[in-house]
């Protein structure tokens, strides 16, 4: 099997900033990039497609890569918006409220920080989720 692209420096810093800052939350090794997570549950995943690897993030982003993207959770209005949005978003397919967003020079931080922080109020025990503010 080939090596695993490693996802680039400076959008982990970014999201681990924004992640780490959410409580009760760690990050760790997933089986392909950086992953985000509240008791067991992943909020927030950053990974690169390469060569139309991982294919199911391929296929769902429409690109064989080099690309980086993020996978978050979404429900509601939210939800339904980012779905039909169209890129730099993507619907991922193996979960109904998996999204997820390309992430390239344009990106804008603050918007992926709300995202991400949504992500974790999504899936928090309500007493986690009620702390953010």
């Amino acid at each position: 099997m080939s090596e695993r692209a490693e996802v680039p420096v400076e959008a982990l810093a970014e999201l681990r900033a924004v992640c780490l800052g959410l409580p009760e939350t760690y990050e760790e090794q997933a089986w392909v990039g950086r992953r985000w997570r509240v008791r067991t549950k992943t909020f927030a995943h950053l990974l690169r497609i390469t060569d139309g690897r991982p294919p199911a993030y391929a296929r769902a982003v429409g690109h064989d890569g080099p690309l980086t993207i993020v996978t978050f959770r979404s429900t509601g209005a939210e939800l339904h918006a980012i779905k039909h949005s169209g890129p730099p978003y993507f619907h991922g397919g193996w979960g109904r409220d998996v999204v997820g967003m390309v992430l390239g020079e344009e990106t804008d931080w603050d918007e992926i920080a709300e995202l991400v922080t949504e992500s974790y109020r999504c899936l928090a025990p309500r007493k986690l989720a009620q702390l953010v503010p």
